[in-house]
C-alpha cells in the first residue's frame, strides 16, 4: 500500500494554490492575464491510478476592462488579440499587453523595464516607411522652418466701391486704394513677415492688386476682372505670382504665389472669407498623441503637427504557447507560432489603440477566492488520504 496518490494530490494542490495566489497578487497589474492549472491523471500499466500531476498552466488571454488615464503615453489595446512588440537595447524581442510607457533619456518610448516600443519609422517624405519594425525614438531636434511658397485667399471685393480719388497708388494713403488685407508669411530662416495686399478699383469690373512686405516698397502684382455676376474672370487660373522679394536678414528671397480662386465682386462689404499660407517658423516638440491606428503625432510650439512613427502590434496563432518572462512580457516559442506583425485599426485582428487608457488585469477576484476554497478543501482531502493510509499501515504492522 502506498502514499503516492495522496502525496501527488498534495503537490498538485500546492501548485494550484500557487497559481491562484499569483492571480490574486496580480489582480491590480496592468495587462496581466490570469492563469489556471491543468491537471492530468497518472497511470503506470495498472487499473489503479498513481495520482495526479500538473500538466501545465494555461493563461486566459481575454481582454481585461479598459480604464481611462490622464497620461498620453498610457495606451490600451482594444477589440483585438494583439501585443505590443518590445525590443531590448541589444535587440531581443518580447511582447506585452501592458501599455504603461514613458520616454527614456534617449527619447525612446519604453516600458517600466526599459524595453523599447517598436514600430515603423517615418520616411524622408514624411510618410510611414514600413519595412522591419524598429525601436521608436522621438526627435530631439526642433522642427526646421518652412518658407512661405503659397498663399490661398478668398475675398469679396465690394462692387459698390468707386475709383479712388487719389492717384497713383500709395500704400500710406488710404484714399489711393479701396481695400487692404494682411497675412503673416515666413522666410527660409523662419522669420515672420507681414504681407499686405491692396485692391485698387480701376473700372466697373476691374481692379489692380498691389503688395508690400513689412511695409516696404509696393509693387503691382497683377489685375483682377469680374463678369456681371461677380465671378472672377482673370487671372484665368486664379493665381498671381509676385516677383521674389529680397531680404536683408540673411534669408533667401521670398518667392510665393497667391491663389485667389473663389474671390468675388458682390455688392457687400470688403471681406476675407478664407486666408491661409504654408510657411511656419521653427518649433520644438511640446506634446504628442497616439492615434487608434498606432500613428504617433507630434505637436510643436509653432502650432504644426507631424507624424513621428507608427506603433505596430503582433498576434500569434496560439497565444497560450507564449512563455511568461515576468515584468509583464512574454516571449515567442515554437508552440506559440511565429509572430504576425500588423498595424492597429478598427476591425483588424490585432485591435486598435486607445490613448489615455489602460487594460486592467483580467483576474476575477470572486472566482479566485472560490477557487482558493476549493483548492483548500482538495488539499485537506488529500491530507486525509495520506493520514488514512498511515493508519492502515500501522494496523497491518501491529498484526504481525
Amino acid at each position: 500500500m502506498g502514499f503516492q496518490q495522496g502525496v501527488s494530490g498534495l503537490n498538485a494542490s500546492s501548485s494550484n494554490l500557487d497559481v491562484i495566489g499569483n492571480n490574486v497578487a496580480n489582480s491590480g497589474t496592468v495587462g496581466f492575464k490570469a492563469g489556471s492549472v491543468l491537471f492530468a491523471d497518472v497511470y503506470a500499466g495498472s487499473r489503479v491510478g498513481l495520482g495526479t500531476q500538473v500538466a501545465g498552466v494555461s493563461q486566459n488571454f481575454t481582454q481585461g476592462a479598459v480604464q481611462t488615464s490622464t497620461r498620453a503615453l498610457d495606451v490600451a489595446i482594444t477589440n483585438g488579440d494583439g501585443f505590443f512588440r518590445l525590443a531590448s537595447p541589444s535587440g531581443e524581442v518580447s511582447y506585452s499587453r501592458n501599455g504603461q510607457f514613458t520616454i527614456d533619456k534617449d527619447n525612446y518610448i519604453v516600458n517600466s523595464g526599459g524595453l523599447r516600443v517598436t514600430g515603423y519609422q517615418v520616411g524622408a517624405n514624411g510618410s510611414i516607411a514600413g519595412g522591419t519594425p524598429a525601436a521608436l525614438q522621438l526627435p530631439a531636434a526642433a522642427m526646421t522652418p518652412n518658407a512661405t511658397t503659397k498663399i490661398n485667399a478668398q475675398y469679396n471685393i465690394d462692387s459698390r466701391s468707386t475709383v479712388p480719388v487719389t492717384a497713383p497708388f500709395n500704400a500710406t494713403d488710404s484714399t489711393s486704394f479701396n481695400y487692404q488685407n494682411a497675412v503673416t508669411g515666413y522666410d527660409s530662416l523662419g522669420n515672420p513677415h507681414e504681407i499686405t495686399n491692396f485692391f485698387v478699383k480701376t473700372a466697373a469690373n476691374a481692379w489692380d492688386v498691389y503688395q508690400t512686405v513689412d511695409g516696404g516698397a509696393s509693387s503691382n502684382i497683377g489685375s483682377l476682372t469680374f463678369d456681371t455676376a461677380g465671378k472672377m474672370l482673370t487671372p484665368a487660373a486664379g493665381t498671381l505670382a509676385p516677383a521674389a522679394v529680397p531680404l536683408a536678414n540673411g534669408a533667401a528671397p521670398m518667392n510665393f504665389t497667391i491663389n485667389l480662386t473663389g474671390t468675388t465682386q458682390f455688392g457687400n462689404d470688403n471681406a476675407v472669407a478664407k486666408q491661409t499660407q504654408d510657411g511656419y517658423t521653427s518649433g520644438s516638440l511640446t506634446a504628442f498623441a497616439i492615434n487608434p491606428d498606432g500613428t504617433v503625432t507630434g505637436k510643436y510650439s509653432n502650432e504644426q503637427t507631424k507624424t513621428l512613427g507608427q506603433i505596430v502590434l503582433t498576434s500569434f496563432a496560439n497565444p497560450d504557447g507564449l512563455q511568461s518572462k515576468g515584468g509583464n512580457v512574454w516571449a515567442e516559442t515554437a508552440a506559440s507560432g511565429q509572430p504576425l506583425v500588423g498595424t492597429a485599426g478598427a476591425g483588424t485582428k490585432v485591435g486598435s489603440l486607445t490613448s489615455g487608457a489602460l487594460e486592467s488585469s483580467n483576474v476575477d477576484l470572486t472566482a479566485e477566492l472560490l477557487n482558493m476554497i476549493i483548492a483548500q478543501r482538495t488539499d485537506q482531502a488529500n491530507a486525509q488520504t495520506v493520514k488514512t493510509q498511515d493508519q492502515v499501515m500501522q494496523t497491518l504492522v501491529s498484526m504481525r
